[in-house]
Parts: C-alpha cells; sequence; structure tokens
C-alpha cells in the first residue's frame, strides 16, 4: 500500500513539473489590452498584426525587475546580431511614466507597450506569469516558436532567431 502511495505521489509531481509549450495565443491573450507610450490603447493582436512577417521577440518585463535587467546584456546582444527581428517590450510597470524613464535610463530600444493589469493580465495569465522575465518568439505567420523561456540567451531562442 505504501509503495502504491509514493508512486502516486511521484506521479503526481512528475506531471505537476511538467511545462506547458503553447505554439498558438488564447483569444484571450489577443484580446488583452496594453497601452502604447504615447497613451494608445490596443488589443495585444493588433500589435502583433503591426510586425506579421516578421519574427518577434517578446519581452515580459518591469523596470524594477533585477532579474529582467540581469538579462538586458544578453538581450542588447541578441538586437545586435538579429536587426531583422522585432523587439517587442511589453511591460508590468506601474505607469507609462515609470516605464519611459526606465526605458530612457537603461537605453532600450525596440517597441515598448504596458500592460496596464499587470499579474492579472488575460496576457499574463496565459502565460502563466509568476515571475518576469518571460521571452517569447512568434515566427513570421504568427505561430509561438518558443514560449515561457527565462533566459534571453536560452538554446531554444537561440536556433528560433536563426
Amino acid at each position: 500500500m505504501m509503495k502504491r502511495f509514493l508512486i502516486l505521489i511521484f506521479v503526481v509531481v512528475l506531471l505537476g513539473c511538467s511545462t506547458r509549450n503553447e505554439s498558438k495565443f488564447s483569444e484571450k491573450a489577443l484580446n488583452d489590452i496594453v497601452f502604447s507610450l504615447n497613451g494608445d490603447q490596443l488589443a495585444i493582436q493588433e500589435v502583433l498584426e503591426k510586425y506579421k512577417g516578421k519574427k518577434i521577440f517578446i519581452d515580459v518585463w518591469a523596470t524594477w525587475c533585477g532579474d529582467c535587467l540581469k538579462g538586458l546584456p544578453a538581450l542588447k546582444k541578441l538586437q545586435i546580431q538579429h536587426p531583422e527581428v522585432v523587439f517587442l517590450f511589453l511591460s508590468i510597470d506601474d505607469s507609462i511614466s515609470d516605464l519611459k524613464a526606465g526605458i530612457q535610463k537603461y537605453n532600450i530600444e525596440g517597441e515598448h507597450y504596458l500592460l496596464p493589469e499587470k499579474w492579472d493580465a488575460d496576457f499574463s495569465e496565459f502565460l502563466g506569469l509568476s515571475w518576469i522575465p518571460r521571452y517569447l518568439i512568434v515566427d513570421e505567420s504568427g505561430g509561438i516558436k518558443v514560449f515561457n523561456e527565462t533566459k534571453p540567451n536560452s538554446s531554444d531562442i537561440l536556433e528560433a532567431l536563426e
């Protein structure tokens, strides 16, 4: 009886540790609202459609996030190595002014938007966001090639950018 119990616990833990690997965005995630730096309100789908036909590197981050800032040198290196890729930053900062200050302070080039619902956003829920940064690669047709990565220079990201 004890052996069966231990096997059951092992299986539950193993299944609980499995990671999701989405290949397309949910409708709720696509309909989630972001704000541009000038305050325009857009659905994430509208933002992604602007760059259809190009690879998109998505960075979900915040200017106050130490782990996000630690990843910036590797991310900036990727920007130099892959100028054809769109670097899309979705911030969970408290305000557009905080985001703008961080962009300027850390000299971050790319397309920037604020997720006003932060952790509770439908996009965040789609990712299962519990920590940032999170990175995604979207291919030229809008499919997700890399889902919910934690390192900007992971082998999966490097391979997807080639």
